[in-house]
């Protein structure tokens, strides 16, 4: 039996990259997962991996940034699974750049799909975990919060900072109802990343170079066995932590 064996996880994004790692690293555990995302294509194909380990998993179309749909969405996924254990707000799409390039609707876009988003999925998923008898929430910021060089990445360590404070506040107040709440800032190759690599191949090698580890992490052996560790027993006594799974790049002291 995995650690996670009979527990319902949440995880938004998960039609590709990080979350579908996170997807893959859970269900390897044993749990039963609802694949949440915008493409239903993605989510069909994130959840024909994880049957194929032998486990449950049920997609859930859904915009993370329509806040307003997200209780509805949770609600349901509780119905079809008998409850909710775990929530992985992994789901963000904003802008980069420099700021005096940034239109107001452009900065707004990742407070949408980042704090707002999360903030909507806690709150609707709390009465399912506090009824299981608690759970565990991991949200995923940003080492670029602490980045030394933030040109281009302002608006992105904002939205992030704001998940990280919100991490550390329900941490401290939902304690007592036994949910952890944690965060962790990932260096992946997600979709994202490989497309960045490509178009900047200097870059991206003098980045990699930075990494005293000397590599950039893979989804699921990488960060989803990190995740597997927060939603399990051996983390029982960690909360309100921000992880840096980044190869030991960034200081966040």
């Amino acid at each position: 039996m995995g650690s996670l064996e009979s527990k319902v996880a949440v995880v938004t994004g998960a039609g590709q990259g990080v979350g579908q790692g996170i997807a893959l690293a859970l269900a390897t555990e044993g749990a039963s997962i609802a694949v949440l995302g915008r493409t239903p294509q993605k989510l069909e194909a994130t959840c024909e991996l994880l049957r194929a380990r032998g486990l449950r998993a049920e997609p859930f179309v859904c915009d993370v940034s329509d806040t307003d749909r997200v209780p509805g969405v949770v609600d349901a996924v509780a119905d079809r699974f008998g409850g909710i254990d775990i929530l992985v707000n992994n789901a963000y799409t904003g802008a980069y750049g420099p700021l005096l390039s940034m239109s107001d609707a452009q900065f707004r876009k990742g407070f949408h799909s980042g704090p707002f988003a999360t903030f909507a999925f806690m709150k609707a998923a709390h009465p399912h975990l506090k009824r299981r008898g608690g759970g565990v929430v991991v949200n995923l910021v940003t080492s670029a919060m602490v980045r030394w060089d933030l040109r281009n990445y302002g608006a992105y360590a904002a939205a992030k900072v704001a998940v990280r404070s919100l991490t550390r506040s329900a941490a401290c107040e939902w304690g007592p109802d036994n949910i952890r709440v944690n965060a962790v800032a990932p260096h992946a190759v997600s979709p994202a990343y490989e497309k960045w690599q490509t178009a900047n191949p200097e870059e991206a090698a003098a980045f990699c170079e930075s990494i005293p580890l000397g590599y950039v992490g893979d989804c699921e052996q990488d960060i989803g066995r990190a995740v597997v560790m927060l939603c399990g027993p051996d983390a029982r006594y960690l909360t309100g932590a921000t992880v840096p799974l980044d190869g030991g790049q960034a200081n966040f002291d």
